[in-house]
């Protein structure tokens, strides 16, 4: 049985992202897999990093049982929309808070390489957008969703298996909003 962990990362309750969640996970039925969620918007955490990685920051009881989830699953899924080119400030905080070193990442010793020790895990991002998908991807070169790939989940070991972009949200019409949603369940059916 597979292991999939939805997480979401818009902060606010309600929004089409949470529309689009529910879409994937019926998209699972009829498959073997365990599925688990995590939704930002309902987590109490400070999303400051205050110290960085000077010091250690104790953990929230929420962050705790993120990490647990993040460990137990086989797949992660991560939907959020995209905010000035990047993720909302509430899924940063989450990462900055949950991947830290000796959990996600460990440095060697005097070098600049790192151990991956979240790998043997895969992983996908379902993004909303406001622009022309084909504009964001060829003018504006994919910026936050490159640096959520290459940056945050690649450096700690997940290989990323498919991004789907829904969008432009903004000006489109509730049939367009339906299909958008009937696409996540097949792109969840047809598999990880």
């Amino acid at each position: 049985m597979k292991k999939i962990l939805v997480i979401n990362g818009h902060p606010r309750a309600g929004s089409y992202n949470y529309a689009v969640q529910d879409a994937y996970i019926r998209g699972l039925a009829g498959r073997d897999v365990e599925v688990r969620e995590i939704r930002l918007s309902e987590l109490q955490f400070d999303l400051n990093l205050s110290e960085g990685y000077t010091s250690s920051q104790a953990l929230e009881p929420d962050l705790v049982d993120a990490q647990a989830r993040i460990l137990w699953a086989d797949h992660v899924v991560w939907i959020f929309p995209l905010w000035w080119g990047t993720m909302p400030a509430v899924l940063k905080g989450f990462l900055d808070r949950v991947l830290l070193p000796g959990y996600a990442f460990r440095y060697r010793p005097k070098t600049s390489l790192w151990d991956k020790l979240l790998k043997g895990r895969t992983s996908e991002i379902i993004c909303t957008i406001d622009y022309p998908i084909w504009y964001f991807r060829l003018f504006l070169g994919g910026g936050g969703i490159r640096v959520m790939r290459k940056m945050v989940l690649e450096f700690c070991g997940f290989k990323v298996t498919r991004t789907t972009y829904l969008g432009p949200v903004r000006p489109s019409t509730l049939a367009q909003r339906e299909e958008w949603l009937r696409k996540v369940e097949r792109v969840a059916a047809a598999g990880v």
